[in-house]
């Protein structure tokens, strides 16, 4: 018998990024554990990729190519083979090419956040097409421009010195389900006497845990910051060194903030207005303390100036001084990857594509083309992502893939939602399958993950999938014959390093490899914005229409008679968006697609615990069971996600709700921005 142990990485960035360790045996992969020697990861991973061997050896699992064989979204295929799958595919993109590349649509996001699996080759094919560009907004670009704006790129604490700080707010965050190793940390601080607050709308796992729960609107978490401001304003609970020396705009932030007594943001956000004075007064007098931001909070319509504000706060208190103090929401800007190597956007030449927001991948669909928006998509491949069960107002993504002249082709594992709408499925590697490497957006560290055993059935990784397909093309196009479309995955991990001080050898020795980045990185302010400083007032933001200055933005959509109810759509514990959904162990733990009550909208709709309902607003309805369980605070709903559409009781899940429209900064969707109305049904 072979034993081996692998080493790996997550490949979901949630934000921990963890070292994984495979053990093999005899080819097969047993089991998949956190590895011990990785500090942020300490040997413990989550429910979801503690199973990851389920995943990859699932019985429905597509281990070879499909054509489609029924209408579009029937699920219905016949096995070809990757010749002719790929020839086919090369010759019609080929064909549309011909006649306006930009009618070609690659549609791909986070289901790898590998830089190899997720954005090489794959970018270097469309770039040489000439195809449409995709805005990748759909889950961080609020908050991540928001912050950009304010501290000049995506960085912020190390995690590991939240287990040294004394006041820690968790805000828009179910850490114990998405950010498990800062959990760790914050309990660590916890034992050691800090202060553990919680801020968000539900009454998550995480906020049950914490000293202190502010239970707030959605989309009110700017007003609740303004008015944390002008409490630290008019205490005086402020560092007029750091905001003299180290920031730029306090005056107009000062008279901003003025505006915003604890009574009247007490009023927008529905929290008492001593718990809004006791928080500005812990935050004003305790030292250090820091705040792990994560992005749930800016998936509304102001989630960008929410965003803005609470970065704000710590240059207030001089929070920056202490390698303990500050805030996180994303450190990924301290990344080392040479993405210009990896996906060579000069292949574009002069070329300048326009670029879809996969936000609104709906209504870039169902457009018929005009001289404004440019032709109409004519050629979609999806892969890393399955837009019809997660993008907004799925009611029109699902219309829009099932146009029979959208020609669709999809890269997966299974037959999702997309999937059944595809005219191609090809099979795709899972991640014990494939080279990849990974940085994070939670931890200053580098990992590789090396293959931990052969691909199962005929599948192939991301990178051969789109490498083989250059090859077919290179037939039509002899530009695709160039050595950059032959480069292997392994020596495309290289270069995703080439030109940093990384060390790959070091990584695949190790499996990971820590970024040389300050304890404190702002304590002598050192921003990475023009000024140098922490821009409370920003001008740049002027000339793209939007206010200089943080401020509270109402959402779209108000509770109205019709649809008197604000809901919002965080993951269930146990999935991470779609890809765990069909996983049987973790959907068992989920139970079915659930609507979270408070206890007096439940009673007031004659609503029990377990009860089936339709929830519903103009844009569709969905039908769920009721959960009363203590979570949702009055005039909220909660829907757990995200399940495939086809496992719904009506064909549908919680993003049949959503709308299209964009957030302020960052072009975003707007998930918890939504308003809707619940009934029982028999």
């Amino acid at each position: 018998m072979s034993v081996t142990h692998i080493l790996g990485a997550c490949p979901h960035d949630c934000p921990d990024t963890c070292s994984l360790t495979t053990t093999v045996i005899d080819g097969v992969a047993t089991k998949v554990q956190g590895n011990p020697d990785h500090p942020m990861t300490g040997g413990v991973l989550c429910a979801k990729v503690s199973k990851y061997t389920q995943r990859t050896y699932h019985a429905d699992r597509v281990l070879q190519p499909l054509q489609r064989s029924g209408p579009k979204g029937s699920g219905q295929f016949t096995p070809v083979s990757w010749d002719e799958a790929l020839r086919d595919i090369a010759q019609r993109l080929h064909a549309i090419a011909q006649r306006q590349p930009e009618a070609i649509l690659p549609y791909s996001y986070a289901g790898t956040m590998g830089q190899v699996q997720g954005e090489s080759m794959d970018r270097r094919f469309f770039h040489q097409l000439g195809a449409s560009l995709l805005d990748r907004t759909i889950c961080a670009s609020a908050g991540s421009e928001a912050l950009a704006a304010t501290y000049g790129g995506k960085l912020g604490m190390r995690m590991e010195f939240f287990a040294e700080s004394q006041l820690i707010l968790i805000w828009g965050s179910n850490s114990i389900a998405s950010n498990l190793h800062f959990w760790r940390l914050a309990q660590e601080a916890k034992r050691n006497g800090a202060k553990l607050v919680c801020i968000d709308p539900r009454k998550s796992e995480t906020a049950e845990k914490c000293h202190e729960h502010l239970q707030l609107l959605p989309g009110t978490d700017a007003a609740l910051a303004l008015a944390l401001m002008h409490e630290l304003i008019q205490n005086d609970w402020l560092d007029h060194d750091y905001i003299a020396q180290h920031t730029l705009g306090w005056e107009a932030l000062r008279a901003r903030a003025l505006e915003w007594p604890p009574e009247r943001a007490a009023q927008v956000c529905g929290l008492p207005v001593e718990q809004i004075r006791q928080l500005a007064r812990d935050y004003g007098t305790t030292q250090p303390a820091a705040i792990r931001l994560n992005y749930g909070m800016q998936r509304v319509r102001g989630g960008g100036n929410a965003v803005r504000a609470i970065a704000c706060l710590p240059a207030l208190v001089g929070a920056w001084r202490h390698r303990a103090g500050g805030l996180l929401l994303s450190s990924s800007g301290v990344s080392p990857f040479n993405k210009a190597a990896l996906q060579l956007p000069q292949l574009l030449g002069d070329r300048r594509p326009r670029t879809l927001n996969m936000s609104t991948i709906g209504d870039v669909l169902l457009h018929p083309g005009d001289a404004q928006f440019g032709p109409q998509v004519e050629a979609v491949v999806v892969y890393n992502s399955n837009p019809v069960a997660v993008a907004p107002e799925s009611a029109k993504v699902a219309a829009g893939f099932a146009r029979e002249d959208l020609f669709t082709v999809v890269l997966e594992h299974f037959l999702t939602d997309t999937a059944d709408h595809a005219d191609y499925v090809l099979p795709a590697t899972t991640q014990l399958e494939h080279w990849d490497i990974h940085g994070s957006y939670g931890h200053t560290d580098v990992l590789l993950n090396r293959p931990a055993i052969a691909p199962e059935g005929q599948a192939r990784s991301n990178a051969q999938i789109f490498r083989d397909l250059a090859a077919q093309m290179a037939q039509l196009d002899p530009a695709f014959a160039a050595p950059h479309f032959s480069e292997p995955d392994e020596a495309l991990c290289r270069t995703a390093l080439a030109g940093t001080a990384m060390d790959f050898d070091s990584l695949l020795t190790q499996g990971f490899a820590h970024i040389p980045v300050a304890e404190a990185p702002f304590a002598q302010g050192g921003f990475a914005t023009p000024s140098g400083k922490c821009e409370f007032d920003n001008p740049r933001l002027a000339a793209l229409g939007i206010n200089t200055l943080p401020d509270h933005v109402p959402n779209y959509e108000p509770p109205t008679a019709a649809h008197p109810l604000a809901m919002i759509s965080p993951p269930a514990r146990n999935f991470l968006n779609s890809t765990f959904a069909n996983v049987a162990s973790l959907a068992r733990m989920e139970e079915r697609p659930l609507l979270e009550l408070h206890p007096e909208d439940a009673a007031a709709r004659g609503i029990a615990d377990g009860d089936r309902l339709r929830v519903f607003n103009a844009r569709g309805s969905h039908v769920c069971h009721a959960a009363v369980n203590g979570r949702a605070r009055p005039g909220v709903v909660v829907g757990l996600g995200i399940w495939w559409r086809k496992q719904g009781a009506n064909g549908t899940n919680v993003n049949e709700l959503t709308h299209q429209q964009l957030t302020d900064i960052g072009r975003a969707p707007c998930f918890y921005d939504c308003a809707v109305q619940v009934e029982r049904l028999a």
